[in-house]
């Protein structure tokens, strides 16, 4: 291992590991990563997966310690809590912006989707228009976690993040 390894060059390196379902968002900004801390020359790293039967967490774990490598840290150890529980309110709000960017409609802010009535969710608003104007088509979007939505304003489909 280097000399002089810090916790805040691991936190870099991890911010290039990519969410293999979502590319543009890393595992950091993303809230996944929940702890890093360097004892007796290991380097420990806390992952939290994005609901407890996520897919992608394999990759995850695996594209984490691959990095890790990458820089050359040989003892490491990747461990996956499932308690407390990931949120949506974990994930910067740097990962919104790059989510609406690429077309899905960020969480909104709290830990659960509590507007939800009749199918539609106050103020999701279209990442294209900007509109609230929009409606639930399917509780099941491209990923688990994503809803997909449609805009009546501008008449496009998108995916909503889906408040956990």
């Amino acid at each position: 291992m280097q000399n002089e390894l810090t916790t805040h060059d691991i936190w870099s390196w991890l911010s290039e590991v990519s969410d293999p379902e979502i590319p543009v968002l890393n595992v950091v900004e993303l809230g996944i990563v929940r702890d890093v801390s360097i004892s007796n020359d290991i380097v420990h790293v806390v992952i939290t997966p994005t609901y407890s039967g996520c897919p992608a967490m394999r990759t995850i774990e695996e594209d984490i310690v691959e990095v890790l490598e990458e820089f050359g840290v040989k003892n490491h150890e990747v461990t996956t809590v499932l308690f407390p529980a990931w949120t949506t309110d974990w994930m910067t709000d740097e990962a919104r912006e790059k989510l609406r960017m690429e077309g899905i409609a960020p969480p909104q802010k709290g830990s659960a989707d509590k507007g939800l009535l009749m199918g539609r969710l106050r103020d999701v608003k279209c990442p294209r228009c900007g509109s609230t104007q929009t409606s639930m088509i399917s509780q099941f979007g491209s990923t688990a976690c994503k809803a997909l939505y449609r805009c009546a304003d501008c008449l496009e489909p998108f995916d909503y993040f889906k408040c956990i």
